[in-house]
């Protein structure tokens, strides 16, 4: 995700940064300086903005090093909470790799609107950005929207393999299944239409896709575990948060 939103500032052109990443090559491009370790960043740099993206299970040896960057707002995409004067914890995810991305934001108490700023403008790099109030409400947007490609890519999994087991061919299985989730996405995407109503204009009354649908939306199917899904993600947020 790092590497990703990295990829979208430069396009949009980036004030000289220092990257840490032990995987980037020394020197990417003259408007970035890349170390390996936090404990590698040069004594007189001054970032405006210090984005933490990390796993949390890294977070205890790596943030001191970021301690001395006091003026700096700490713009945090780990999924856990992190402690400081200034701090937005955002939470995109991996259409950013593509600047499709959907971030949604909360910025801390000590956080001026000139930082928020900032960091908004860090974000829309990578796509849309969305801003609420209440830190708690991060935990379920992970699990929405977080989460949600790996929903989405095991709908194309789960397509490809029922076309498969009907007689299609493999290879016409993955091509139907992949340009069908994506296709509907763009649509989706471009369309003004409530989700229900796109749904409801594919199906014909008594045809092949309500006879689908019976199966998926009985309350036992999809809706059932869906919402038990997102609560389970949900649940598991909070327990990283701490």
């Amino acid at each position: 995700m790092g590497g990703a939103m990295l990829a979208g500032w430069r396009e949009r052109g980036l004030s000289p940064s220092v990257a840490v990443d032990p995987s980037l090559p020394p020197s990417p491009g003259p408007d970035i300086t890349v170390v390996a370790s936090a404990a590698e960043i040069p004594a007189g740099f001054r970032p405006a903005a210090v984005v933490i993206a990390v796993k949390p299970q890294s977070a205890p040896e790596m943030l001191p090093h970021y301690a001395r960057f006091q003026d700096a707002v700490m713009l945090s995409i780990m999924a856990d909470a992190l402690g400081g004067a200034a701090v937005v914890r955002a939470m995109p995810n991996t259409p950013a790799a593509i600047g499709q991305g959907i971030t949604v934001a909360c910025a801390g108490p000590g956080v001026s609107e000139a930082q928020r700023a900032l960091c908004g403008q860090l974000l829309q790099a990578v796509g849309e950005v969305a801003w609420v109030d209440d830190e708690a409400l991060i935990d379920p947007v992970t699990a929405v929207s977080g989460g949600g490609p790996a929903y989405v890519f095991l709908l194309a999994e789960l397509l490809e393999k029922a076309a498969i087991e009907q007689g299609i061919p493999a290879p016409l299985a993955r091509q139907m299944a992949r340009k069908t989730v994506s296709g509907s996405g763009a649509l989706l995407a471009a369309s003004d239409l409530d989700a229900s109503v796109l749904r409801q204009n594919v199906t014909s009354p008594k045809g092949t896709t309500e006879r689908a649908l019976a199966v998926m939306m009985d309350e036992h199917a999809w809706p059932e575990t869906i919402s038990r899904a997102i609560a389970a993600a949900t649940a598991r947020s909070r327990e990283l948060g701490g």
